[in-house]
């Protein structure tokens, strides 16, 4: 028989807000005093645990996910301009602009439709190379080259 387990209901709910505030396991495992094995072991053993861990970790993200794009776009919202003229203080509602942010931008298209944004050039459609022991076969279509290792190796030479 192993000794008891440290973990408490409550963790789960402690957990989510730690997640929510962006920390990682291992930080969890701190403030639990606990090793970052033990928070794994918990999620097996508690799936109440690693739900709530989950929870907490998307609701972080999509608020980040959600502050990028409005980055990306540009956004606005109503403020209040505090002045003192004179001695005397007034306060004006103004809406605050915010232009549309280009690293934002490029960083949520590459990161979401990599297939028109990637840095990374891919071959050209329809084209396949295959290697293999010895030899790189390249296809497109119906047309197939072989390329030995052994013939290429000779010519370098």
């Amino acid at each position: 028989m192993g000794r008891p387990t440290k973990y408490k209901p409550e963790y789960a709910e402690q957990g989510k807000k730690l997640c929510l505030l962006g920390v990682k396991d291992t930080q969890i495992a701190t403030f639990l005093e606990v090793d970052v094995a033990t928070i794994n072991r918990w999620k097996i053993a508690h799936p109440e645990f690693c739900e709530s861990l989950q929870e907490g970790k998307e609701q972080a993200d999509a608020k980040v996910a959600e502050s990028l794009y409005h980055r990306a776009l540009g956004c606005q919202h109503e403020d209040v301009h505090i002045s003192n003229y004179q001695g005397k203080i007034t306060t004006t509602p103004i809406t605050k602009h915010y232009p549309p942010d280009t690293t934002a931008a490029i960083f949520w298209l590459k990161n979401r439709q990599t297939k028109n944004w990637s840095d990374r050039k891919s071959p050209e459609e329809g084209i396949q190379v295959i290697v293999q022991r010895d030899s790189v076969r390249i296809q497109k279509r119906e047309d197939t080259l072989t390329i030995n290792h052994e013939k290429v190796i000779e010519h370098e030479s």
